[in-house]
């Protein structure tokens, strides 16, 4: 039983420990690439994304000050209870 139960702790030591990110291209266009880079992100806790979540291509625009879209990455970074989902636009 004893071993039973350092078994069960190392795995759930290494359940919250562990991490993921991915990152993928959406969009590419025939724009040039900047050195502007606009970032927006949102967390999403237990599969649920908050009600408010604005991480389009907009605002990432916006924040980083592009009037040309150059190229769209979307990346997501999880973990054992919580995801973040980020949207990155560069541009001029």
């Amino acid at each position: 039983m004893k071993k039973f139960t350092l078994f069960c702790a190392v795995v759930i030591a290494a359940m919250a420990l562990q991490s993921c990110s991915v990152s993928m291209p959406v969009l590419v266009t025939d724009n040039p690439v900047g050195s502007k880079v606009g970032e927006a992100s949102y967390k999403v806790i237990f599969g649920f994304p908050p009600m408010n979540a604005d991480a389009g291509i907009a605002t990432d625009a916006k924040n980083g000050g592009i009037s040309k879209v150059a190229t769209v990455d979307i990346k997501v970074r999880g973990g054992l209870f919580t995801q973040t989902v980020s949207t990155v636009v560069t541009g001029e």
